[in-house]
């Protein structure tokens, strides 16, 4: 059964995606951790489901393509 898609607020997805373009351009992998985290917190508060780090940075990657 298809999960329903997580609905990020238009401010919180604004600054996903600020986030996705400093974690490409960012080229200190400390940072580009810290950068993912600040993330992982702010799609917890809006996901019910279990969000990890390492699935934080696999949407950066994917998503990274296509902006």
């Amino acid at each position: 059964m298809p999960r329903k898609p997580t609905e990020l607020p238009p401010a919180v997805a604004r600054r996903f995606v600020g986030d996705m373009r400093a974690f490409h351009a960012e080229p200190n992998p400390i940072k580009r951790d810290e950068i993912a985290v600040r993330q992982l917190d702010a799609l917890r508060q809006h996901h019910t489901g279990k969000v990890r780090l390492a699935d934080v940075k696999e949407m950066f990657e994917q998503m990274g393509n296509h902006t």
